[in-house]
């Protein structure tokens, strides 16, 4: 079996490929970082990191000739399970409201990204560093995670979904904002799992051995 962990020169990898390469040795598989559409296109599971804004992203996703369409195809069309990582999760949503930018999405959870503001304005954006997670819908990915445990963030932005069903944790920063969303085969976290220590450890353990 093979995770691809999708490289489109957006942030340093070498994190996560090390966190996924350390669970894939439960479930035996092989982690490959990968931007050739090819290599994509017959990945038993698919990851998209992203770092940065919503649209540099996008259209630096774009600008690797198939490489969307070839996550789209397997994803979408084939059901390999997929995971997206901070911009990468956000990318699964409809439009991108970032910076006076508006810009096209996956589509594949109904909702936007849009920037949140915290009640208590001592709060400093970006939310950065150690957040509670709040378990809004169990899920196989989430297991073994509770209410209480800590993950990860680095984010100024974050995916409101139009469908409360597909919002599956949240983290409270001022307010509610959004750390986990999925659908079918697909989910997505805010925070970085492969920054988030045990708990980090312990979803990248559950993807890789998810069967949708």
């Amino acid at each position: 079996m093979s995770c691809v962990i999708v490289d489109y020169n957006s942030g340093n990898l070498r994190s996560a490929e090390k966190s996924f390469e350390r669970m894939a040795k439960a479930t035996g598989d092989t982690v490959i970082v990968s931007s050739d559409p090819d290599v994509v296109a017959k990945a038993d599971r698919i990851v998209l990191p992203g770092v940065g804004a919503f649209k540099d992203c996008r259209d630096g996703l774009g600008g690797y000739t198939g490489l969307f369409e070839a996550i789209e195809q397997r994803v979408i069309v084939e059901g390999a399970p997929f995971l997206g990582i901070c911009v990468g999760m956000q990318l699964m949503a409809g439009i991108g409201r970032e910076h006076g930018h508006e810009t096209k999405g996956f589509g594949w959870i109904a909702g936007e990204v849009v920037e949140f503001k915290p009640d208590d304005p001592s709060l400093k954006i970006p939310h950065m560093g150690w957040n509670e997670l709040v378990v809004d819908q169990p899920h196989p990915v989430l297991g073994g995670i509770k209410n209480g445990d800590h993950a990860y963030f680095v984010h100024s932005y974050h995916l409101a979904p139009e469908d409360p069903a597909h919002k599956l944790a949240h983290a409270d920063y001022g307010g509610r904002i959004t750390a986990v969303v999925g659908r079918d085969n697909m989910i997505g976290t805010q925070f970085h799992p492969e920054k988030s220590q045990a708990t980090g450890l312990r979803l990248i353990g559950n993807f890789l051995a998810w069967k949708p």
